[in-house]
């Protein structure tokens, strides 16, 4: 069976639009809403919120390929580029890359798309790696490009993408549509169709996953004229399998409808999110603020702590042991100041005896 870019209309995907242009009126009420109140939100904090979500994004990005970044390195190696002091020893080499990419990504929304862009996004995000041979351009290798699944002793060829001699030619075309003022398709569909369109060619030795996610996110900013801040690769984490498997069934066909509809969801799901992530960091603020003078440092400690997880704070719950290896205090003071915490009702309570657990009482952190 061929390979979609392997058919003889490639690439001209086929979809139905049918329900894309409810989808794209949501999208842009949405988006409007949130460029709406950060309008009026403080610099800093608008600041703090836009590190977030590139935290996030990168974060995600790089799990969904099975690459665990350290969050405070990568949220380092942002902040630097906004200005904000850390310390060089904080960030090592992968967490650089990322952030540097989350960076680019965001500051040249606006530009086009050239192949000198995809060079530089790959080249930075690479820059770590030792066992890649092309860093910084397109594959050259004379195997066959294949994604492979399974275990060692039964290996299945999940897919496999145009041979390294014709990437020049298939990039040049996709360049060319992605950078079309005269596409017919929506907002979302380009988008989906951008990521997917991407992949299909994998035009990179490694990093393709992370370039093609970063596309996305180019492609939804250039069609609001900024950026767009929300994190797509979150929702595409949280549905891992269903991601893999909705691209796999585009693997062999041009028509590609369900993916359509299903990129759609999880965009305009993330973007809800970010929304989400919006109103907490709003809150967060608020609530520290409110309890100045109030708290000790080791209540503030392990306030920033859990607010640094987001809006679910720990995974399982904050535990007095987690308090206490935090602060390092004893189990007497962490049960009290955790009783003092729920008394100002921004923990509330759950269990009992070891299994007690302590969680952001995000309705009062709303009000």
């Amino acid at each position: 069976m061929k390979w979609n870019w392997q058919l003889q209309k490639w690439p001209h995907f086929q979809y139905d639009s049918a329900g894309l242009d409810d989808l794209e009126k949501k999208f842009f009420q949405e988006a409007g809403g949130a460029s709406a109140i950060l309008r009026h939100l403080e610099a800093d904090k608008k600041k703090l919120f836009i590190i977030e979500l590139l935290c996030l994004e990168g974060f995600n990005s790089s799990a969904i390929e099975g690459e665990l970044l350290e969050r405070h390195s990568l949220q380092s190696s942002i902040q630097r580029h906004f200005g904000i002091q850390v310390k060089a020893s904080r960030i090592s080499g992968k967490e650089k890359g990322m952030g540097e990419l989350m960076w680019l990504m965001y500051s040249t929304y606006d530009q086009v798309l050239t192949h000198e862009t995809l060079f530089t996004w790959h080249k930075t995000l690479m820059n770590d790696e030792s066992k890649i041979n092309d860093i910084g351009k397109y594959r050259s290798h004379d195997e066959p490009m294949q994604i492979i699944s399974g275990r060692l002793d039964r290996q299945t060829v999940f897919f496999e993408a145009p041979p390294s001699k014709i990437i020049l030619p298939e990039m040049n075309r996709f360049i060319e549509w992605f950078n079309s003022p005269a596409q017919k398709e929506s907002t979302l569909a380009r988008a989906a169709i951008s990521h997917l369109y991407f992949e299909s060619i994998h035009p990179f030795e490694d990093g393709n996953g992370r370039i093609g996610r970063a596309l996305v996110e180019k492609s939804l900013s250039q069609a609001l004229n900024h950026p767009t801040l929300i994190a797509v690769s979150r929702e595409i984490s949280s549905r891992k399998k269903e991601y893999y498997a909705k691209l796999a069934a585009c693997n062999h066909t041009l028509e590609i409808t369900e993916w359509i509809h299903f990129f759609a969801d999880i965009i305009l799901h993330a973007q809800g999110e970010s929304f989400r992530l919006i109103n907490f960091l709003m809150a967060k603020s608020r609530i520290m603020h409110s309890l100045d003078g109030k708290i000790n440092p080791r209540q503030e400690k392990v306030l920033l702590r859990i607010f640094a997880e987001g809006p679910n704070g720990f995974a399982g719950g904050l535990s007095a042991e987690n308090y206490i290896a935090i602060t390092k205090t004893s189990r007497a003071t962490a049960t009290r100041d955790l009783t003092e915490l729920v008394k100002f009702g921004v923990l509330y309570k759950t269990g009992h005896l070891r299994h007690t657990r302590y969680w952001l009482n995000l309705e009062n952190l709303a009000t």
